[in-house]
């Protein structure tokens, strides 16, 4: 089960981009802080992108996990820098045996540390490409539009994804 935290399926709302995570052979959840955050919490600031994710939480293509109340979940909300919502995708990862999808460096360092599996937005975007679901050049204009939209990418990380669009390794 891929368990997404909220950077992830806010640009692939905003981008109209859902069939990138559609065509995966794998479910694809999203803890209730999570869902809190991006469709309760986005749909009373007016952001579009939390109705794009609600009528896909209605439609079944994400679906809304409970959160283990287990020691590991406990563990996790005492490290420094974790949000509730990074902390619940992490735990959710792990008790469902998944792939936390997530950007934040705080919470990949600490899957890391906790041997917990995770991706990003980008690899899933580059795997789309890879699967043949997307050709490169939507691939780049879906980047670059992220980052137009505000997604975070170091330069150094936008080289090496260009750099994978541009290699053989990609049909």
């Amino acid at each position: 089960m891929w368990i997404f935290d909220a950077t992830p399926v806010i640009y692939l709302a905003k981008l109209q981009q859902f069939d990138i995570i559609e065509s995966r052979s794998r479910r694809c959840g999203i803890p209730e802080p999570v869902k809190n955050e991006v469709v309760t919490d986005g749909i009373a600031a007016g952001y579009p992108d939390a109705r794009v994710i609600e009528r896909r939480i209605t439609d079944g293509t994400i679906s809304v996990v409970s959160v283990p109340e287990t020691d590991a979940h406990s563990r996790l909300l005492e490290y420094p820098g974790l949000s509730c919502a990074d902390a619940a995708v992490l735990a959710c990862a792990e008790a469902f045996d998944g792939v936390a999808v997530m950007d934040e460096s705080a919470g990949r360092s600490v899957a890391t540390v906790e041997s917990i599996p995770t991706r990003g937005t980008a690899y899933l975007v580059l795997d789309a490409v890879k699967r043949g679901d997307i050709s490169k050049k939507t691939a780049r204009t879906t980047i670059d539009t992220m980052i137009e939209a505000g997604w975070y990418c170091a330069p150094d990380m936008y080289a090496k994804i260009c750099q994978k669009l541009e290699s053989s390794e990609f049909p």
